[in-house]
C-alpha cells in the first residue's frame, strides 16, 4: 500500500508541533517567572512573539522532515532523519535547561550544540531535498538570535 504524501506531511507537522507543545506547557511557570524576574538585553522581543514564531518553525520542520521521508529510502535520507529528531530533543531540553531551571551559562552552551545539530540537519536534508533544506533556514536564523539573547540574559543576570 501506497502512503499519501497529505498523511505523512499532516503526522509529520503534528508531531513536531505537538513536540514544542509540549516544550511549552512544561515550561509555562518557568517562562512566566522568567519574564517578570529576569533582566533581557536589548531587542529582546515581547513574550507574545515566541509562541507565534516557534509554531511557525515547527510547522516548518515537520514539512521538512515530511519532504525528506517522502524520498526513496537511503543512508543519507536515514542520516537526516536521525539528526532531525536529535536536534528536535535538543530543541525540547533546552527550554527545560533555560525557563526552568534558569541555568542560562549552560543553556547557552547546550544552544550551541543545538545551532551545529541544526546545520548538520539543514546541510543533510540538502543531500535528500533541497526545497526541505531552505525550510529550515528560518529556524537556524532564529536560533542565532536565540543565541544572541540567551547570552545576554547569561551576562545580566
Amino acid at each position: 500500500m501506497k502512503t499519501k504524501p497529505w498523511k505523512v506531511y499532516a503526522l509529520s507537522i503534528l508531531a513536531v508541533e505537538a513536540v514544542g507543545g509540549l516544550s511549552g506547557w512544561l515550561t509555562q511557570q518557568g517562562a512566566d517567572l522568567y519574564a517578570k524576574t529576569t533582566a533581557k538585553p536589548p531587542l529582546s522581543p515581547p513574550s507574545v512573539v515566541f509562541p507565534v514564531v516557534w509554531s511557525a518553525l515547527f510547522a516548518l520542520m515537520g514539512v521538512g522532515a515530511a519532504r525528506v521521508w517522502l524520498t526513496p529510502p537511503s543512508p543519507a535520507r536515514t542520516r537526516a532523519l536521525t539528526v532531525f529528531g536529535v536536534q528536535l530533543a535538543f530543541n525540547f531540553c533546552w527550554s527545560l535547561i533555560f525557563f526552568n531551571a534558569q541555568a542560562y551559562g549552560f543553556a547557552l552552551v547546550w544552544l550551541a550544540a543545538l545551532w551545529g545539530l541544526i546545520l548538520a540537519m539543514l546541510l543533510l536534508f540538502r543531500a535528500c531535498d533541497k526545497p526541505a533544506a531552505w525550510l529550515q533556514l528560518p529556524y537556524l536564523l532564529w536560533v542565532s538570535f536565540a543565541a544572541y539573547l540567551n547570552f545576554g540574559v547569561w551576562a545580566l543576570n
